[in-house]
């Protein structure tokens, strides 16, 4: 999976305020992802993370 920073990832799962999209804010062997809806940030494994997408897109800059 070919992820940049700042592209927007839908998870399978939503936060516990709604929303589905977060940005990555980071990459590594953990992922730093901020929520879209509340701006809240945490860090989740990466094999976890990938296994969660449902899928990726680019913003346009």
């Amino acid at each position: 999976m070919q992820l940049q920073l700042g592209d927007i990832v839908t998870m399978k799962k939503p936060h516990p305020c709604g929303s589905r999209d977060f940005e990555l804010t980071r990459l590594g062997v953990d992922y730093k992802l901020k929520c879209c809806g509340c701006g809240r940030e945490f860090m989740i494994p990466r094999i976890k993370a990938e296994k969660s997408i449902k899928s990726v897109r680019t913003p346009d800059k």
